[in-house]
């Protein structure tokens, strides 16, 4: 089981790390009675954090049971979009890259 958080890679570190964690509660909140999120809350718990460009974002909003996080300080863009937890996922999700970026003076994970 785990769970996909896409942020959008043209938006701003800051403004993805708080997307990531906006993400992961709105998703919880929406899903936590569906029974396969019980399953992923039993542990463990996995989630993915990727990178999404313009035409893989929009691809992803093709998925069902999802939710779509905007940011009112840019507009009210949409910038990060989280899945219902599951344990098999569509083959597109098996080629986004994963969210690596790290603080100056921590280097790439």
């Amino acid at each position: 089981m785990k769970m996909y958080i896409l942020v959008r890679d043209d938006i701003p570190l800051g403004f993805a790390m708080v997307a990531v964690a906006h993400a992961s509660l709105a998703g919880y909140l929406r899903f936590q009675d569906d029974p396969d999120t019980r399953t992923w809350l039993a542990g463990p718990f996995f989630k993915a954090v990727c990178k999404a460009n313009a035409k893989e974002f929009e691809n992803a909003k093709q998925v069902p049971d999802h939710v779509v996080l905007t940011e009112s300080a840019l507009d009210n863009r949409e910038v990060a979009i989280v899945f219902r937890p599951r344990g098999e996922w569509p083959k597109m999700f098996k080629f986004l890259r994963l969210y690596k970026d790290a603080p100056p003076g921590l280097g790439s994970s």
